[in-house]
């Protein structure tokens, strides 16, 4: 009888243990996942507020002053300008991996040096270039000439995994995963480059195809929201399994 008891004893202390650490597992498990859930909605509002912040812009179109590009409060705003000058002769710059309509390219950009004195050089978004399959980059005549620009300030491509590093290439243009405007700023020879970009108005003649999307090649909100209902919906998943084999009744076992 006492061996029974004895028996018995372990096995719910055992028992006990087990459900222990399957709880403790679990709440990691379940916190983990929120986590991410809330990572993904805290995304989310974040692209939520920055859309609206430029559909603001292109509703008004104010034009501010090419001098704002530099303002090292606005680094992370959006505003509308304009400017004449003309391109610097220094080589254009090709952002990889730039799909548009499903067809991979390159968004193609040069410098602009507005023609009012004390205004730094802009990279000027000139538009998205074709990549064939053998991947030889496509040429960017340079814009010889006083030229007029208008567009979105804004800035740069988030750059997600993407090394800064500028490689150039046969024509003397520069290869880039990445829009790092320190690298940028030293390999163009351009000390005073702004830190924010101009996405050219794509009503312009310059340039190529381009629209006014801040987007391009990320996840938009509903992608977020998505994400963050299939990161909650594992938590609970987790949440409930552990209910399940806490209330579940263990299997009997024979009488030695």
């Amino acid at each position: 009888m006492q061996r029974i008891i004895a028996a018995r004893t372990a096995h719910r202390v055992s028992r006990t243990r087990g459900l222990l650490l399957g709880w403790v597992l679990a709440m990691l498990g379940v916190a983990l996942f929120a986590r991410l859930g809330a990572w993904q909605l805290s995304r989310m509002h974040e692209k939520q507020a920055m859309l609206a912040r430029v559909q603001l812009v292109l509703q008004q179109r104010q034009p501010k002053p090419l001098t704002i590009a530099s303002d090292p409060a606005r680094v992370r705003d959006y505003d509308w300008t304009g400017a004449d000058g003309r391109f610097v002769d220094a080589p254009a710059v090709l952002l990889d991996n730039q799909a548009r309509n499903d067809r991979p390219g390159v968004r193609a950009y040069r410098v602009f040096q507005a023609a009012s004195p004390g205004v730094a050089p802009v990279l000027v978004e000139l538009g998205w270039l074709p990549v064939p399959p053998d991947r030889r980059m496509p040429a960017v005549p340079r814009i010889a000439g006083p030229a007029h620009v208008a567009g979105l300030l804004a800035p740069p491509p988030s750059p997600g995994l993407g090394r800064a590093v500028a490689m150039p290439q046969a024509d003397g243009n520069l290869l880039a995963l990445a829009l790092d405007m320190p690298t940028l700023s030293r390999d163009l020879r351009q000390p005073r480059l702004a830190p924010r970009v101009l996405k050219l108005d794509p009503a312009l003649p310059l340039g190529y195809a381009r629209d006014l999307g801040i987007l391009p090649n990320t996840l938009p909100p509903e992608r977020h929201l998505g994400y963050a209902v299939q990161w909650f919906g594992l938590a609970l998943t987790v949440l409930a399994t552990a209910i399940v084999l806490t209330v579940r009744k263990p299997r009997a076992h024979p009488t030695p």
